[in-house]
């Protein structure tokens, strides 16, 4: 059960209305990269931990919770800077300077479909997906997912910082950025407190993988060449259970036997 504050998380101020900026906002509330995203993420990710490891369900809900205040406070970032409209388009509009400058710079549809007010929509306008969300119901396999969504949503915040000079902006992305920190920080401390996860799963027995190619990097070059000599081609493995080696030849399958398919398919031409 959600219960709902009348207040925002952190403070939301803009000095000078920007719809333009207003429409780059979007991407963080229903991009790939959003907020939308790690909330459905970190939400669902929860359903799925099992009751004997009840601290991780509840880091997971309660982060999921804070992901939602801060929908809630982009939401409130978009709403101000549809407010007003620059000096120019004041004075290029006879009518409605904010609509007029909506059409020119902004996501006409934040006007048309929901009254000057922020949507589910990437900063195109495309809806946001469930697609987004990984909750997979292995524990270390989410994580490794969250690490890479709070990393690309502090990009996306980074980003969205340099595009913007107004003080209200930058003190709320300060903020979101520095959550992004200790999100990423505390995804990487769970799964420092595994015992031995890798590899994800760690609960398949080994000793059934192709003993072969299982630490084995191979080489897709079109010619062969000389192992380089990476970290990855050579020496211990990550997972500290083999040794890495290196090959430029494929296994080799041979050509594919789909003829019955084709055939039953009717995907012949005659």
């Amino acid at each position: 059960m959600f219960y709902h504050e009348n207040g925002l998380q952190y403070e939301v101020e803009v000095e000078e209305p920007n719809p333009q900026f207003a429409k780059m906002l979007q991407q963080a509330i229903g991009g790939a990269e959003g907020e939308m995203r790690v909330a459905l993420q970190y939400m669902f990710q929860s359903f799925a931990v099992p009751s004997e490891m009840s601290e991780y369900k509840t880091l997971l809900m309660e982060t999921a919770v804070e992901e939602l205040g801060h929908i809630e406070m982009l939401a409130t970032a978009v709403a101000k800077n549809l407010e007003g409209a620059s000096p120019e388009a004041r004075e290029a509009a006879r009518e409605d300077a904010v609509i007029d400058e909506m059409m020119r710079s902004g996501q006409p549809r934040q006007a048309l479909s929901a009254g000057m007010h922020a949507m589910p929509v990437d900063s195109n306008g495309v809806p946001f997906t469930g697609n987004y969300v990984v909750a997979s119901g292995n524990l270390a396999a989410d994580m490794y997912a969250n690490v890479m969504a709070e990393s690309t949503g502090r990009t996306l915040a980074t980003r969205l910082y340099e595009f913007t000079d107004d003080p209200g902006m930058e003190d709320m992305l300060e903020y979101l950025i520095a959550r992004d920190t200790m999100h990423q920080n505390q995804w990487h401390s769970v799964l420092d407190s595994f015992d031995d996860h890798l590899p994800v799963p760690a609960s398949f027995p080994q000793e059934k993988e192709n003993q072969d190619y299982n630490y084995t990097f191979m080489s897709t070059m079109r010619e062969e060449r000389e192992d380089p000599g990476q970290p990855w081609t050579t020496g211990p493995s990550h997972d500290g259970k083999s040794e890495y080696s290196y090959t430029s030849e494929q296994p080799d399958g041979g050509p594919p036997s789909v003829e019955k398919v084709i055939d039953e398919m009717y995907n012949e031409v005659n």
